[in-house]
């Protein structure tokens, strides 16, 4: 079994999509190759980021303020019943106290805040590295050789509320590039969300140029349309002097055309 080979069979693995057989001489294959073995586990971690949930810290400073304020209490108590310490002696302990008690409150103040900072520091580097990892399983599985597990891929893209560039550039690819109808047509529909994108402009355009697939053109002339894209007049106009785009395809193109020329 060649080593890309055994890569491609990863995701089949852990979806348990193998007959016996198949299955066996997979995890005879990574049981020998410890290479193999550390790529499945590394794809077992990125699918698994998924389905997790960040962790929220607890805070336990209240507890301890309490604490050390009940500690103070006892202590002013102490001071307030020596009956031998004169008039002046008693209001300067009552100071004392009070200005510890302030200070206290003032570090427990000031603790709950920088903790939060911290915490809120945590939270944030932990969700970039959750948010790296998704990003890495997404353009993993869409390189991947199964057309099904392509398609799995791009629909990661709900977990993006806005991708970056090198996403955006994943999909355009799988739109411009897939021999598969279905992973062409499943990239675009992710690609519509994010129209604004100069990116997916320029590639619906190269797009309408190249694709074959009717349903595919007609989804993507609707988009350039919807956005009044003006650049993709010419393209539309090329597809018209084409003896084989289909005619009903002609037809949506000459009723939409004035409005974006």
């Amino acid at each position: 079994m060649k080593k890309q080979q055994v890569f491609d069979l990863i995701p089949d693995y852990l979806d348990n999509t193998m007959d016996a057989t198949q299955r066996a001489e997979f995890e005879k294959h990574i049981q020998r190759y410890p290479e193999c073995r550390k790529e499945l586990e590394e794809m077992k971690s990125f699918l698994q980021v998924f389905e997790e949930e960040i962790p929220t810290p607890t805070d336990r400073l209240q507890s301890k303020f309490e604490a050390a304020l009940e500690l103070e209490k006892i202590q002013q108590g102490k001071v307030v019943h020596m009956k031998s310490q004169k008039s002046s002696n008693w209001a300067g302990n009552v100071l004392k106290i009070a200005a510890s008690i302030a200070l206290l409150v003032a570090a427990f103040q000031m603790g709950s805040i920088f903790q939060q900072r911290k915490v809120d520091t945590d939270i944030a580097q932990l969700q970039d590295e959750t948010k790296q990892m998704k990003q890495t399983a997404m353009l993993s599985l869409m390189e991947n050789q199964s057309a099904s597990k392509r398609i799995q891929g791009v629909n990661y893209i709900e977990e993006f509320e806005q991708p970056d560039e090198a996403i955006i550039q994943a999909l355009a690819d799988r739109l411009l590039y897939d021999e598969n109808d279905n992973v062409r047509m499943t990239a675009f529909e992710a690609l519509v969300k994010f129209t604004s994108s100069e990116t997916v402009k320029t590639t619906f355009i190269e797009a309408l140029e190249q694709e074959k697939n009717p349903s595919i053109q007609v989804a993507i002339i609707q988009a350039l349309v919807q956005i009044q894209e003006k650049k993709a007049a010419e393209p539309m106009k090329k597809l018209l002097e084409k003896e084989d785009t289909q005619p009903f395809i002609k037809d949506q193109i000459r009723a939409v055309l004035p409005s974006i020329s």
